[in-house]
């Protein structure tokens, strides 16, 4: 086995691409992002500036930062061609985000070498192909490959060898760990694990009882590093979601239920797109005081149906109402998952009688024709629709 999996990762991906297209703005501070923060340059990082910040707080910590707002088409325009160079690398690809992708280079040795001569020459080509700074972490498997590539940032390179991974994995703060969230992370140190030595050492009974069984065997396995996962070219989303930052002004149920339909658009539309229904509906929330809450159904049958998701979601809002009266909402959002290929056929609750779900095919067929902002619901006229982030396409 040799460290033949690189995981590539765009450095402050929408800042990059704003300064790379406005010379004015190189090693200056840059926040992508008026009112909430969508991305910062490493100079505004520096300031402890970071995405989902509120604008104005951004602003109070790094006054001299430059804000721009999104230019989503450059960014989606950028990753095209920075997977283009991937693909020119190995055919072995899996995207993971429009701004990072694994790569196999395991059958590449005799014609291009050693992995780390790949990963330099991969970083070179997208510096002079697309203009940007990129890291790569080398490794035996993916969950080191990445953690590598964290650690190398910005604009580095890290190759972990087979005989080095325990030395180099070990002594990091176990938040590092492809998988350790917030809240696992804060379950983890109430066991006393602080790394991911702390981790591997850990009793697995214990750790199974404080973040259940299928998360502490995950874990427990990534921190002695056993990953079998394989990189896979093509694979289907597991769910498809969307989400908007609130800010931190308080929000009416009627403004909260306008941005629940924008996101229920985007998601319906996203999925249809690319023949896909799922069966489990979830809303995601964030709070005022930074907790995280979610709440979800499962349906009976797989839906892409506009109105069926919209009215599971609107119920699962309004169980959470007094949460978020209590405790103020910096961001919705709502996930499609248990998905299949779209096959299922299409819901149809006795809520709407007769609905066959030609609203959404007559909304598709417009919008693909003329474009998102050619058509919207009356409840959203006037308000802003928020910003949609680009992702890969589904498989």
């Amino acid at each position: 086995m040799t460290a033949s999996i690189l995981h590539a990762d765009l450095d402050a991906f929408f800042a990059s691409v704003e300064q790379r297209d406005d010379p004015r703005l190189r090693d200056r501070p840059v926040i992508v992002g008026g009112g909430v923060v969508l991305a910062a340059s490493y100079e505004a990082r520096a300031c402890g500036v970071h995405g989902g910040m509120g604008g104005r707080q951004a602003k109070r910590l790094c006054p001299d930062a430059v804000v721009v707002p999104p230019r989503m088409q450059a960014y989606v325009d950028a990753s095209k061609a920075v997977f283009d160079v991937f693909r020119d690398t190995t055919p072995v690809v899996e995207g993971i985000s429009i701004d990072e992708a694994f790569l196999d280079v395991s059958g590449r040795a005799r014609v291009a070498g050693r992995p780390r001569d790949i990963a330099q020459r991969l970083r070179a080509e997208v510096r002079r192909r697309v203009g940007l700074p990129i890291t790569v972490g080398v490794a035996r498997t993916k969950s080191l490959a990445k953690v590598a590539s964290a650690e190398a940032k910005p604009d580095g390179l890290l190759v972990v060898e087979p005989g080095e991974e325990e030395a180099f994995l070990h002594p990091l703060p176990v938040e590092r760990l492809w998988g350790v969230g917030p809240v696992t992370a804060e379950k983890l140190r109430g066991m006393g694990i602080t790394t991911i030595g702390d981790l591997h050492r850990a009793s697995r009974t214990a750790l199974k009882h404080q973040v259940g069984v299928a998360v502490g065997n995950k874990l427990h396995a990534l921190a002695g590093n056993r990953d079998p996962r394989r990189v896979v070219t093509r694979r289907r989303r597991g769910s498809i979601g969307s989400q908007r930052a609130l800010g931190r002004r308080t929000r009416s149920p009627d403004e909260l239920d306008a941005i629940l339909v924008g996101l229920v658009d985007r998601v319906g539309r996203r999925m249809r797109a690319a023949g896909r229904t799922g069966r489990t509906v979830v809303l995601r929330l964030r709070f005022g005081d930074f907790t995280r809450a979610t709440r979800s159904r499962t349906l009976p049958i797989s839906t892409a149906h506009g109105e069926t998701l919209l009215t599971v979601l609107r119920g699962l809002l309004a169980e959470a109402m007094p949460m978020i009266v209590d405790r103020g909402i910096t961001l919705l959002g709502i996930t499609v998952a248990n998905l299949d290929g779209g096959s299922g056929r299409q819901l149809e609750l006795p809520l709407f009688p007769g609905s066959d779900g030609s609203v959404d095919e007559a909304m598709d067929q417009i919008w693909q024709k003329y474009g998102k902002e050619s058509l919207t619901r009356g409840v959203l006229v006037g308000r802003s629709p928020g910003i949609e982030m680009p992702t890969l396409a589904d498989g």
